[in-house]
C-alpha cells in the first residue's frame, strides 16, 4: 500500500468517526440455502475452490531441498514438493497405480516417496522411478508415462498457489490485479511461521469469511476480549476484482493530530484484512500477520488453519505464542457465532445485511456471480 493510500483511509475512518457515521452501503440479502444447501457447496468446491488459485502453502514451510508439505484443497489430497534444484511442484497426492494416498506425514523432507501399499516410489519432481514386478504386470504401459499428476502451481506473495484445475496456467498477474502492491508491501516471503492452530467448525465456510469483514458485532461479541480497543461498528473496505481489503480502526485512531500527520501509520492504529478469494485472509496487524485458510468440508462444516506469520529476526516465540492465543481466543468467539448460525440456517429464508454491512454484500455477490456464471 503506498503512503497516499494509507493517509487517505487514516482521513476517511477519522472522518467518519467525526461524523459518527458507519460506512454506509445499500442494505440487501443473501438466500439462507446457499449456506446449507449440499447441491450449492458442491457447486462452490466445483466452480471455486477446484478452479480457483489456492494459497495452499507458506514458502517458509519449504525452506530447502526435499521438503514437502501435505494439504487438502477442494476436497482432494494435495502434495507440494521442493525438488533437488529448488523448483517447487504441486500434484495430486495419490499413487497412480491404485490411487492411495501417497504421503501420510504433514510435512517433512524427502527425496522420494513410497506409496504404502504396492510401493510404487516417485521422485520429489513427480516422475515414477521404480515399481515391484512392474515389467511383468504392465508390460504395457511406460513409467515415463505414470508420473503424479501434477496440478499448476506458482510462487507469489510468499505463498505458493495451487489450481486443481488443469487448464488453469495459475497466470496470477491478472488474478490478483490491482491488490498485487498492497500484498507485496506485506514482505511476506520474508517472514516465517511462529504459531499454528487447525480447528473444525460446524459452520459454512461463507459465514466464517463474513464474521471477520464487519466491525458491527466487535463491542458485543468480542466486549470481554479485544472489542473495547476497537470502534463500535466502524470499518471501510475496498474491492480489488475477487478480492477485498477491510480497515477495522483501534480507538488509539481518534487521538491522532493533523500536526503529527507524517507520523501516522495505518497498522498502528488499525486492524487490515485482506480477503483473497475464496479461501484465505490476511490479518495485518502492527508487527505480525495471521494467516485464516479455510478448507469447505460439507455445507455445515469448514476446517481452519490459523497461522501466525512473524518476522524472521526480532522477538522470540514466546511473543508470538502470546500474540497467536490472543488471536485464536478472538476468532473462537466468532466461530461459535458460526456455528450457531448455523443450527438454525435450515429454518431461514433470507440473510439480512444491513447499510453498514456492505462487505458482506460484496463477497457473496462475488460467490454467486462466479459460482452462477456458465
Amino acid at each position: 500500500m503506498d503512503r497516499q493510500t494509507e493517509l487517505a483511509l487514516i482521513d476517511e475512518l477519522l472522518a467518519l468517526k467525526a461524523s459518527m457515521s458507519a460506512f454506509l452501503e445499500d442494505s440487501t440479502t443473501n438466500p439462507a440455502d446457499h449456506y446449507a444447501s449440499p447441491g450449492r457447496f458442491e457447486a462452490e468446491q466445483t466452480k471455486l475452490f477446484r478452479q480457483l488459485p489456492i494459497a495452499a502453502a507458506h514458502i517458509s514451510e519449504l525452506p530447502k531441498e526435499g521438503s514437502f508439505v501435505r494439504q487438502d484443497v477442494g476436497g482432494l489430497p494435495i502434495l507440494i514438493t521442493r525438488d533437488k534444484s529448488g523448483a517447487v511442484h504441486a500434484f495430486l497426492n495419490a499413487c497412480r497405480h491404485r490411487g492411495t494416498r501417497l504421503v501420510e506425514e504433514m510435512s517433512g523432507c524427502k527425496h522420494r516417496f513410497s506409496c504404502p501399499y504396492h510401493a510404487w516410489t516417485y521422485a520429489s519432481t513427480g516422475e515414477l522411478i521404480g515399481a515391484p514386478h512392474f515389467d511383468e504386470g504392465f508390460p504395457h504401459l511406460d513409467k515415463a508415462d505414470l508420473g503424479l499428476q501434477r496440478l499448476p502451481c506458482a510462487v507469489q506473495f510468499g505463498f505458493v498457489w495451487v489450481s486443481l484445475s488443469k487448464d488453469n496456467a495459475l497466470t496470477n498477474d491478472q488474478w490478483f490485479e490491482g491488490i498485487a502492491d498492497n500484498l507485496d508491501a506485506l514482505d511476506l516471503p520474508k517472514m516465517r511461521i511462529a504459531a499454528k492452530d487447525k480447528v473444525i467448525r460446524h459452520a459454512n465456510w461463507k459465514t466464517l469469511v463474513e464474521g471477520g469483514i464487519e466491525a458491527y458485532h466487535f463491542r458485543v461479541v468480542h466486549r470481554k476480549t479485544i472489542g473495547p480497543h476497537f470502534e463500535n461498528n466502524l470499518s471501510s473496505y475496498r474491492s480489488f476484482g475477487p478480492h477485498m481489503r477491510a480497515v477495522l480502526p483501534r480507538t488509539s485512531m481518534a487521538t491522532l493530530t493533523e500536526a503529527a500527520r507524517d507520523t501516522w501509520h495505518l497498522r498502528d492504529h488499525a486492524n487490515i484484512l485482506y480477503t483473497l478469494f475464496p479461501s484465505s485472509q490476511l490479518l495485518v496487524m502492527q508487527d505480525h500477520i495471521v494467516w485464516i485458510r479455510l478448507n469447505p468440508l460439507a455445507a455445515d462444516k469448514s476446517a481452519l488453519q490459523i497461522t501466525t506469520l512473524a518476522p524472521t529476526h526480532g522477538e522470540q516465540d514466546a511473543h508470538w505464542k502470546r500474540n497467536h492465543d490472543i488471536t485464536m481466543t478472538t476468532l473462537d468467539e466468532d466461530f461459535t457465532i458460526g456455528e450457531s448460525i448455523q443450527s438454525s440456517v435450515a429454518g431461514q429464508s433470507t440473510m439480512m445485511f444491513g447499510r453498514f454491512e456492505g462487505a458482506l454484500a460484496q463477497f457473496n455477490r462475488t460467490v454467486n456471480q462466479m459460482v452462477e456464471q456458465e
